[in-house]
């Protein structure tokens, strides 16, 4: 009975130390961080996004979080200089990541712009990356004809030959694909990030 006693006590005492060091020492240090001048809160459009980017899984091969230069070299591959805590004060739930199976994705609205591009890479990943190991997402898209589409004023997305659909059939993003779109869009942290005051 004394070891299981002594077991236990060890198991809590060593989970306490886990949890501060852990989980309340680093919140005491940034809860008070305030957001960048240059950051902005997300839009309606822009978190119903994030909800897609979530319900499809993009967070397991995809981080948000370059690192420092001494970290690995997250610079060198064009991703943005290390993120700060500032960088996430609308994050909610934070989405670092924690795989690279994909690139690193907090700075993707800056490196590419483009909505076309996005929708098109959804669709079709190896369209526009030939060695990607991405899934496609083609029940975020509607296959129409070309026509009907006209009418019902959509625009289709554009797709680079030998993936476009039959002719006289379009691919028409749904709005979720638009609203993940406009997530990605908003993943631009590359304003330039000051010093912490000096505490007094």
């Amino acid at each position: 009975m004394e070891n299981e006693l002594k077991l236990a006590s060890g198991a809590m005492v060593a989970l306490g130390v886990a949890t501060a060091a852990l989980v309340v020492l680093p919140y005491v240090e940034v809860r008070d961080v305030p957001a960048a001048p240059q950051l902005k809160p997300y839009t309606s459009a822009e978190l119903r996004g994030r909800e897609v980017y979530v319900a499809n899984g993009c967070v397991y091969c995809h981080t948000q979080q370059p690192r420092d230069r001494s970290m690995g070299p997250d610079q060198q591959r064009g991703w943005g200089r290390p993120s700060v805590p500032a960088d996430y004060v609308y994050d909610r739930p934070h989405l670092l990541g924690s795989m690279r199976t994909g690139p690193d994705l907090l700075n993707i609205g800056a490196r590419q712009p483009s909505k076309d591009w996005h929708l098109g890479h959804l669709y079709q990943p190896r369209a526009y990356v030939a060695d990607s190991i991405m899934p496609s997402y083609p029940y975020l898209f509607v296959v129409k004809d070309a026509k009907e589409a006209e009418q019902e004023g959509e625009t289709p997305i554009t797709l680079p030959p030998g993936y476009r659909p039959m002719i006289g059939q379009v691919v028409v993003p749904t709005p979720q694909a638009l609203d993940l779109v406009k997530y990605l869009q908003s993943l631009n942290r590359t304003y330039p990030v000051l010093p912490p005051a000096p505490k007094p």
